[in-house]
């Protein structure tokens, strides 16, 4: 895992995903993105929309619950359009750093193609 790969990501407090977890479920999140992306766009400054590839819903689905359980400031809203997969990710006012930091990761992944860290 490269030392950076978390650094442009400040965990909150209310996240209780055990630290030593934290790298792996960015890794599942860039891969996620960097694999299934096909679009995205910032709705607002608290809602975030991805168009994933229906192929990846199952796996989408399962990070996502995974990932609330833990975080609960986070939203996560599937439904299915003519175009793929819409993935809205919404977080409180509170939180829009965090959400800042996962738009930045989903363009960069995304333009990669390829996740943001070694696994």
């Amino acid at each position: 895992m490269t030392s950076d790969a978390i650094s442009d990501i400040s965990v909150p407090q209310a996240c209780t995903l055990p630290t030593v977890e934290q790298p792996q479920r960015l890794a599942e999140f860039d891969d996620l993105y960097g694999t299934a992306v096909r679009s995205h766009k910032r709705l607002a400054p608290t809602r975030l929309r991805l168009v994933l590839d229906p192929e990846a819903e199952e796996r989408a689905r399962d990070l996502t619950a995974r990932e609330s359980s833990c975080c609960s400031f986070f939203t996560f809203s599937f439904s299915q359009k003519a175009d793929g997969l819409y993935l809205d990710v919404q977080v409180p006012y509170a939180h829009i750093d965090v959400l800042d930091a996962v738009s930045a990761r989903v363009s960069a992944a995304s333009a990669a193609g390829k996740p943001l860290v070694d696994q």
